[in-house]
């Protein structure tokens, strides 16, 4: 029998106030988690709860800076004593700058990477140890920027491809301990950040960037953050014991596709 129960764990979401974030953490929860998660300020952590509550979801909220190795090490620390050893992990906590590279800052490039490299880095090494005395599912979530390169995204793309490959040296490395590391690839995604390129123009038509990202998608549409729940859930249960480094493109068949003909 094919288990995707979550009955009994106890599953870490960072930044998973809103967004993708939330959409996985509640996949979790309907599937038998306990749901952690954090996030960088008080208010965002506030607004994440009450999202949880509505949704008849009671969540363990937490602030914390993934970059910081101290604040990391301590939230950790706390989870384990408060809500318990933590064996699922969703490295979900990420930021964009779309700035063209040659007006792009060295410090701008850096932010990038300190929290959507950097910040996976730390958050995994500090759950690992308790992880090696029983079972371990940390999901990394990549990007099809980690296979393809686009305009204004020079350090988004170079950070995830990072994380693309420590998705697949976290396998390689404590794969023997029981551990499975694998990422989620997303595609475009219908979220409240996205809606500005999805709405009609004054004449009707599709907005140029909708419509772009349409014509190269196999399926036709946007994905939803409900598409990325199957997935995630997968990944984090006992169905996916025997899948490690890899990473999961859910896109609608865009990373496929040379797309149509003009």
């Amino acid at each position: 029998m094919v288990n995707f129960s979550l009955e009994g764990k106890v599953a870490l979401v960072t930044g998973a106030s809103y967004g993708i974030g939330f959409a996985i953490a509640t996949a979790f929860a309907k599937a038998g988690a306990t749901i952690v998660f954090n996030d960088i300020k008080q208010e965002l952590v506030d607004k994440g709860l009450a999202a949880y509550e509505a949704e008849g979801i009671k969540a363990h909220g937490y602030v914390c800076d993934v970059t910081n190795e101290e604040q990391v090490n301590a939230f950790v620390a706390q989870v384990e004593k408060e809500v318990g050893i933590i064996d699922i992990l969703v490295n979900n906590a990420g930021i964009i700058k779309r700035i063209p590279m040659v007006e792009m800052t060295a410090a701008e490039f850096r932010q990038v990477i300190d929290i959507d490299l950097n910040g996976p880095f730390i958050v995994s090494k500090a759950v690992i140890p308790s992880m090696i005395k029983g079972h371990g599912k940390i999901i990394n979530i990549c990007s099809m920027m980690s296979e393809l390169g686009r305009e204004t995204v020079s350090a988004y793309a170079a950070a995830k491809g990072g994380l693309k490959m420590l998705t697949r040296n976290i396998a390689s490395e404590y794969g023997e301990y029981n551990i499975q590391c694998n990422g989620i690839g997303p595609g475009y995604i219908a979220t409240p950040q996205t809606a500005p390129l999805r709405e009609r123009q004054a004449d009707g038509s599709r907005h140029p960037f909708d419509a772009f990202i349409v014509a190269k998608t196999p399926a036709a549409r946007w994905g939803t953050p409900e598409d990325l729940m199957g997935p995630a859930v997968f990944l984090a249960s006992d169905a996916s014991n025997f899948v490690n480094g890899h990473v999961l493109y859910v896109d609608g068949g865009i990373l496929a596709y040379i797309g149509k003909q003009p």
